[in-house]
């Protein structure tokens, strides 16, 4: 399983790219091996707020329903609008195409609170 060092994590195993105020958020390759026929993924709109801990996006597929949580608070500056049509760039590039959405970060100093690569890996090792 990849898990690239550049990115940080969660515990809910969503990924997350900083670019200075700017944060690129996706689902994990651990995560997407749960979401296997992916049907659909709902994603918040350009403009929207979104509160650490809050509501950010579901994915459901044929046997579950997903919801992902706000890893930041932000606001959202775009979404990834491929995934309408294709969800499944989730399984095929989760830390690429698969992304979810891009957000302008609000508070910084939440990101302390993220997992770095190697922390990431001992969490997934112990499932």
């Amino acid at each position: 399983m990849e898990i690239p060092e550049e990115l940080f994590y969660t515990e809910e195993h969503l990924w997350l790219l900083v670019e200075g105020d700017t944060a690129t958020i996706g689902v994990t390759e651990y995560l997407q091996e749960d979401l296997e026929e992916l049907a659909s993924v709902e994603i918040p709109e350009q403009g929207d707020l979104l509160e650490v801990g809050g509501p950010m996006a579901t994915a459901e597929s044929v046997n579950t329903l997903i919801d992902l949580y706000a890893p930041l608070t932000g606001e959202v500056l775009e979404t990834n609008d491929d995934l309408a049509d294709s969800p499944d760039w989730l399984h095929h590039s989760p830390y690429e195409d698969g992304w979810l959405l891009r957000i302008k970060i609000a508070i910084p100093a939440e990101t302390e609170d993220l997992l770095e690569s190697d922390d990431y890996q001992d969490l997934v090792d112990g499932f």
